[in-house]
């Protein structure tokens, strides 16, 4: 499944920033940054529950903002880019 992961995560104290820094490195772990806070992942069911419930131990509720959008499995005439797009899609082939 093709999942968008956003966040907006508060980062007006030391906590806050720390946060920030552990939501983008779990959402790493998953998927490809394609804008500052917004993540391409595709994963399968059981990796994405983990990273779901992953990020909301990490976001405070009260001060943060997780959103998930699911694309599923056929997700390639879902997404339409325009302008700078350097991104190397996780379904592409990639030769080292």
């Amino acid at each position: 499944m093709f999942v968008i992961v956003t966040y907006d995560v508060s980062t007006e104290t030391p906590k806050g920033r720390a946060r920030l820094r552990r939501v983008a490195k779990k959402c790493q772990e998953y998927g490809q940054r394609v804008q500052n806070s917004v993540f391409e992942c595709n994963v399968d069911y059981a990796q994405y529950k983990l990273l779901k419930a992953d990020l909301c131990m990490i976001a405070d509720p009260k001060e943060d903002s997780l959103r998930f959008y699911n694309l599923g499995n056929r997700f390639e005439t879902k997404i339409e880019s325009y302008g700078k797009d350097t991104v190397i899609h996780q379904t592409d082939i990639l030769i080292v």
